[in-house]
């Protein structure tokens, strides 16, 4: 007989989720999905809809009119940039220095694009001046780049990047699912052109929803077009007309089924973020807990693997011991912690672990239980540290003024 499903079950056990994402939601947002549904075409709905956008303008910190939450996970908000900016044969120039770099180029290579990449060891920032002497040889129609590495926790300062983008009139674009509500974008400062982002890390919603800005630059190069966009269901001269960029506006073509529910649910995160916490606060908790787990992992003799200076707050990769097995720490967090934490990706499977500390997840109490939990993991390997050590060292930074 099988087990019973978890949904027949009342006494599961939440479960502290603290990997590359989703991260935990409040209870707020938990309440808001509770609420009836509307329908995709109705008033109310798109009210919401128009509070979504406004509250998306903020955490980009742009003044793009384009700025919507997309259906579907941060991947589906790739695609969406990537299908309508890229024609059969237009060059893309894509800074690789992780698996998500790795990620725009695969995704591109389907849409036709001749695809250039300029690389850098994984976990370490790309070269400004290094970009700008390849976009002048590429002479490239977009330029992309990640501006938090979920799998790496690198974090590349944009402005520079998209100056040397910029040389040759390229559009610039940025991944920013992981930094967004966790560290400031500055799109309109920074000369972005678009940037695509998830609902489910430092914004504090589930996943499902991908926000997307697309500027003056990007939209003007989407309706020169020769060639319809590839995929129907991304086509935002199509999706322009079902979102209500225009304050008041009322819906004038159905797209498709929005999950209402989702909606809900960040609209609220958006709130939780701007009105009852705010940005700055948010960025600064970001930082703070991130450099107590910082010091409590060195506090156990274990090293980072992104050097000080370019660590994303919001996403800690660290490296694993010699002789430790990484998987049988991610399996007892979980089984006898309840923490969820990640993996390393692609050639850093097996080497790294990485601690997310994204939105709600990112909370003082949950840094303690997080290093005292990696503790017990790291001593039931032979691995010799102090748990008490590495706590005092988080406290001493949660207590710094």
């Amino acid at each position: 007989m099988s087990d019973p499903s978890p949904l027949d079950r009342n006494d599961i056990e939440p479960v502290l989720l603290l990997g590359p994402g989703p991260a935990s939601v409040s209870d707020r947002v938990l309440r808001a999905m509770a609420r009836p549904l509307l329908g995709y075409m109705d008033r109310d709905f798109h009210t919401i809809l128009e509070e979504e956008c406004r509250g998306l303008r903020a955490c980009f910190a742009t003044a793009n009119r384009v700025t919507f939450p997309l259906s579907g996970t941060g991947m589906s908000g790739m695609e969406c940039l990537l299908a309508n900016l890229l024609e059969p044969g237009d060059r893309l120039l894509v800074c690789v220095n992780g698996f998500f770099g790795e990620r725009l180029c695969e995704v591109a290579a389907r849409h036709g694009a001749e695809i250039h990449r300029l690389e850098a060891e994984w976990g370490s920032p790309i070269d400004p001046a290094a970009l700008e002497r390849e976009a002048r040889r590429v002479a490239p129609a977009v330029v992309a780049v990640v501006h938090a590495e979920t799998s790496t926790g690198c974090l590349q300062p944009l402005a520079p990047l998209v100056r040397a983008g910029k040389v040759g009139n390229a559009l610039v674009i940025a991944d920013c699912v992981t930094s967004i509500g966790g560290t400031a974008i500055d799109a309109d400062a920074a000369g972005l052109d678009a940037a695509y982002a998830g609902s489910q890390k430092c914004l504090g919603a589930p996943p499902g929803l991908a926000p997307v800005t697309f500027g003056e630059r990007a939209m003007s190069k989407i309706r020169a077009r020769k060639t319809p966009v590839q995929s129907w269901y991304h086509d935002v001269t199509i999706l322009e007309r079902y979102y209500p960029f225009d304050p008041g506006s009322a819906p004038s073509a159905y797209h498709h089924t929005p999950s209402t529910s989702l909606h809900y649910a960040l609209a609220e995160a958006l709130r939780c973020l701007l009105e009852t916490e705010g940005l700055t606060a948010a960025f600064a908790r970001h930082q703070r807990n991130h450099r107590a787990l910082v010091a409590g992992v060195e506090a156990l003799g274990l090293r980072m693997l992104v050097k000080e200076g370019f660590r994303t707050p919001m996403l800690n990769a660290i490296h694993v011991p010699d002789g430790v097995d990484e998987a049988k720490i991610r399996a007892r967090l979980r089984e006898t912690h309840r923490i969820e934490i990640g993996a390393g990706l692609g050639k850093l499977r097996g080497k790294i672990i990485r601690i997310g500390l994204m939105g709600h997840s990112s909370r003082a109490g949950n840094v303690v239980r997080a290093l005292a939990a990696l503790a017990d993991a790291l001593q039931s390997q032979g691995y010799r540290c102090s748990p008490g050590a590495a706590v005092d060292a988080a406290g001493a930074e949660l207590t710094r003024p």
